[in-house]
């Protein structure tokens, strides 16, 4: 996952999506496939070498993410979508709602919904299947989709761009009411968006958390909001994004045009060179940054009730844990002795005591 470089431009539809389904048309105006520190590089479209610089050869010059040098007010723990120990923005705008829900359940004597959660207890584990380095997909989308709900719905104003407008440049053939700037859109619709997107184009939960950050990092450096006028199209973009940042195969513009029938690969394009210049090329993502998002949205779905799926841990689950742990102990066996102490005068009657865990 993330360790080769994707698409580029090419006169048929990507390798992904045509596993699920056949007649991917081609995508002329793919701006790329974008990179990480996780060994992408990202690769300029046409479109995009017409503007930039070039070197004796023709080719673009495209300076190396690891060499650039950041502005200081870029550097700061201020953004919290570059600096692994700033708080998460939809974490703290969802702070105000959770004060607010504990306040009204203590008043009205409601019991606060996390008595009714399985806790482990001698007889019987529970664990669920979400892990940092594997998170559960439906689970992750809906914490996702309740971080940009809690964006949209306490936002300090409606600063936005015409690119992201859907009134200027709409989804759907579909006429754009007048009041669509009005009414913000509930958890539902938002999850329905994202989860159509993330099925058809076969996305991984990587993908969502790496979504969230793209967004968070967008409303920082464009200094914007999110909006009922414009959370579709600033998703849209940052999930274009990530899908091609993160995933091995990425789905190319002319796929999302397949997604939804009525947009063209041309505003795709635009709109992803925009997204990109916004985010000042910008799009890596530390290992560090990425666990920070990820335990925060687990926060935010303890914080909302929202809670993930446990199952009880199974014979067949422990002795698989039993035979990863053992496996782990003897990697690090040699290097646990190297780091031990030998400070003491007797080496050989002091040293590390361990208790093996025993599973019936």
């Amino acid at each position: 996952m993330g360790n080769t470089v994707t698409c580029c431009v090419s006169p048929g539809a990507s390798p992904k999506l045509s596993r699920a389904r056949t007649g991917g048309g081609g995508d002329g105006g793919n701006a790329g496939a974008a990179g990480s520190e996780r060994g992408h590089v990202y690769q300029a479209g046409p479109a995009e070498t017409e503007s930039g610089d070039s070197d004796p050869g023709g080719g673009p010059h495209l300076q190396h993410i690891s060499d650039r040098e950041f502005p200081d007010d870029l550097a700061s723990e201020s953004n919290t979508s570059d600096h692994p120990r700033a708080s998460t923005i939809f974490l703290s705008k969802s702070q105000t709602d959770v004060r607010e829900k504990r306040k009204s359940n203590h008043i009205n004597h409601v019991s606060p919904g996390q008595l009714t959660k399985k806790y482990s207890s001698c007889s019987t584990i529970f664990i669920d299947d979400s892990t940092v380095s594997q998170p559960n997909l439906r689970s992750t989308i809906k914490c996702v989709t309740l971080a940009i709900y809690y964006h949209i719905k306490n936002r300090d104003s409606d600063r936005s761009l015409d690119i992201f407008d859907e009134k200027s440049h709409p989804l759907t053939r579909e006429e754009v009411p007048d009041y669509y700037h009005k009414h913000d859109p509930d958890h539902k619709h938002i999850y329905r968006f994202v989860r159509t997107l993330f099925s058809a184009a076969q996305l991984t939960a990587e993908c969502a958390i790496v979504t969230l950050v793209y967004l968070e990092r967008l409303l920082t450096y464009a200094e914007i909001d999110i909006c009922p006028s414009n959370w579709k199209r600033i998703v849209l973009g940052a999930i274009l994004l990530s899908s091609k940042v993160w995933d091995d195969q990425a789905v190319w513009n002319v796929d999302y045009c397949q997604i939804l029938k009525d947009i063209t690969v041309e505003d795709m394009n635009e709109m992803e060179r925009h997204f990109l210049e916004l985010l000042q090329f910008n799009i890596n993502v530390p290992a560090s940054v990425y666990a920070k998002y990820y335990f925060d949205l687990r926060s935010l779905a303890d914080d909302n009730n929202l809670s993930f799926l446990l199952e009880p841990l199974s014979k067949e689950r422990a002795q698989k844990l039993e035979a990863i742990s053992r496996l782990c102990e003897d990697k690090y066996k040699d290097l646990s002795k190297a780091s031990m102490r030998r400070s003491f005068s007797a080496d050989n009657l002091v040293g590390i005591r361990r208790s093996n865990a025993i599973l019936s």
